[in-house]
């Protein structure tokens, strides 16, 4: 399944921008939520091949809308990838318990929109 739709949930302007031009030079459909309730209200109302999910939010932190959508016992959003960005220095807990609900966990400092491109089409390849 190839990427073509995705949410972007990030509150950072700057990082929301760019990551938005870059995906929507490459081809993407893209929407882009910066408070965690829109994020998932925006997650629950549209399917979307691709979520990209800050961890630190305004309203409601990524690692409970990622819990909302798949900790329980049905995935609410099955066709989904999801990938988590941050650059918030977790606990090995609080990390691995996101990393076991995502299909990514990347560090925001060390992704720049070429290397944010390639791993999408590598997500959309191993679909």
């Amino acid at each position: 399944m190839a990427i073509k739709t995705i949410l972007i949930i990030e509150d950072d302007r700057f990082i929301g921008e760019m990551y938005v031009r870059s995906l929507k030079n490459a081809g993407y459909d893209v929407d882009w939520m910066v408070d965690g309730n829109d994020g998932l209200i925006a997650a629950r109302n549209r399917p979307y091949d691709l979520m990209l999910l800050d961890v630190m939010l305004p309203e409601r932190r990524g690692s409970e809308i990622l819990q909302i959508l798949r900790g329980g016992v049905d995935d609410l959003i099955p066709g989904t990838k999801v990938v988590v960005l941050t650059n918030f220095d977790q606990t090995e807990e609080a990390r691995n318990n996101m990393e076991k609900h995502a299909d990514g966990y990347l560090i925001k400092a060390e992704i720049t929109p070429k290397k944010l491109l390639a791993i999408i089409e590598k997500l959309g390849a191993s679909a």
